[in-house]
């Protein structure tokens, strides 16, 4: 297989096969590493980088669907930045917007997708659908969105039956709340400049522990999630924008074909 997918890159596009296998080779460095250090997890999103790795190939030889060198060569990045780095480097907790970036070019990727997928079921002879440039610019934002919505919903399952913090916890200085009423009334009371927040709790021997927050409260998951959408609705938005001028005017808007996957002849 990867003789073939060597082969494949190296008859498409050298940059694109250079960088496939500068990623590749860091990736089992970091595996072997991993795996001398006794982080089996990490060994695990090793090897699934690996595999994620030949879906560009795959889409390819089996969908009989070309992606742009550009693409491919974003994917490459985005699950290196992802996986590698931002789960066993720690860059989601070391740099501050290193989540934010990457949903936000999760966005722009799969709205291309859903561009692309609706795109050539317009323009084939097979399917009889015409859709106008702004309603398909309008299903390849749904389709962005759809994506997001059920990455969340994943991380959210992983967080309440694995016991994960994918959704990253943060730390507020200030919430309101309707349960916090003295007289149970619908209004809610603002807390702000909280200083510090204790939890008491007890371990499986029954003994106490009592955690303190300095700062704030620690709100959990929420936010994170919302911004993640958020970010994920401004590179749908990007894309669609610039899917819409594509079809309008592909001479034009050349510079949109750098993410339009389109099915060979």
């Amino acid at each position: 297989m990867l003789k073939q997918v060597k082969e494949f890159y190296k008859e498409e596009s050298k940059t694109t096969l250079t960088i496939y296998l500068v990623l590749r080779f860091l990736v089992i460095i970091c595996m072997v590493l991993e795996a001398l250090k006794g982080n089996w997890n990490n060994v695990f999103l090793c090897v699934l980088t690996l595999i994620l790795y030949l879906i560009p190939y795959l889409v390819d030889k089996k969908l009989n669907i070309d992606l742009p060198h550009t693409m491919d060569i974003m994917i490459f990045l985005f699950i290196f930045s992802a996986e590698i780095l931002g789960e066993i480097q720690n860059f989601y907790g070391t740099i501050k917007h290193w989540d934010t970036i990457l949903h936000t070019i999760n966005g722009f990727l799969c709205a291309a997708i859903g561009f692309a997928l609706i795109d050539i079921l317009n323009r084939s002879k097979k399917v009889h659908i015409d859709l106008s440039p702004i309603f398909v610019a309008v299903v390849a934002f749904c389709f962005s969105m759809t994506v997001g919505v059920l990455w969340e919903f994943f991380e959210f399952g992983a967080d309440s039956f694995l016991k994960t913090d994918m959704q990253k916890d943060r730390i507020v200085e200030n919430f309101s709340s309707v349960s916090l009423h003295p007289e149970g009334k619908n209004i809610p009371v603002i807390l702000n400049n909280i200083d510090k927040t204790v939890i008491y709790s007890h371990n499986s021997n029954g003994n106490s522990i009592e955690t303190t927050i300095q700062n704030g409260y620690l709100d959990i998951g929420i936010i994170d999630t919302m911004k993640d959408l958020l970010v994920n609705f401004i590179g749908a938005i990007v894309f669609s924008i610039l899917g819409f001028l594509y079809i309008k005017n592909r001479d034009e808007y050349k510079f949109a074909r750098n993410f339009i996957p389109k099915v060979k002849d």
